[in-house]
């Protein structure tokens, strides 16, 4: 699909969840360098901070917003060693289980246009729950683009299929 189509058929899938969910403003988001660009229902904020990530400390930029009762978020990190992408990518997934008390959940292949191709890249639906003991659901996809790791995710008490399905399918990299 070329990225026109891409672009068009996103934008009549967003217009068409915009009648049913008024809660989500849907606008495209290119966090500063990350080279990604990708749909968010609300305006992110961004943070950054250091943390351990397959036993490397990186410098992690994250963007999340909350919207519709779900947190959005996208967050990243460039790796010194393109080497150890993989054993991020799987660190992440298992964090995020382990964060919700939730069973990991079967990968799914993500197709990320521009993405760097990686087996550890993965969509994953969690059901956990939160440190208060209420349930939570999570889908969350990791991927890379060259050294630089990648975790998208929508959290809440409920996750709606379709409004994540337009989240996960915006995201790409551009030539």
């Amino acid at each position: 699909m070329t990225s026109r189509a891409h672009r068009g058929a996103t934008a009549a899938l967003v217009l068409g969840l915009a009648a049913c969910a008024p809660t989500l403003d849907w606008r495209e988001v290119r966090p500063a360098h990350s080279g990604a660009a990708l749909l968010f229902p609300c305006r992110p904020n961004a943070q950054e901070r250091a943390v351990a990530l397959a036993g490397e400390s990186v410098r992690l930029a994250l963007h999340a917003c909350s919207a519709g009762g779900q947190t959005w978020g996208l967050a990243f990190a460039d790796l010194a060693d393109p080497a150890r992408v993989g054993a991020v990518l799987a660190a992440l997934r298992a964090a995020a289980a382990t964060n919700l008390d939730a069973p990991a959940g079967p990968p799914q292949p993500l197709p990320v246009p521009g993405a760097t191709p990686n087996a550890q890249s993965a969509r994953v639906r969690l059901n956990g729950h939160s440190p208060d003991g209420k349930p939570v659901q999570m889908q969350l996809a990791v991927f890379a683009h060259g050294a630089r790791v990648f975790q998208a995710t929508v959290v809440g008490p409920r996750v709606p299929e379709d409004a994540a399905q337009v989240f996960f399918s915006s995201i790409r990299f551009s030539p």
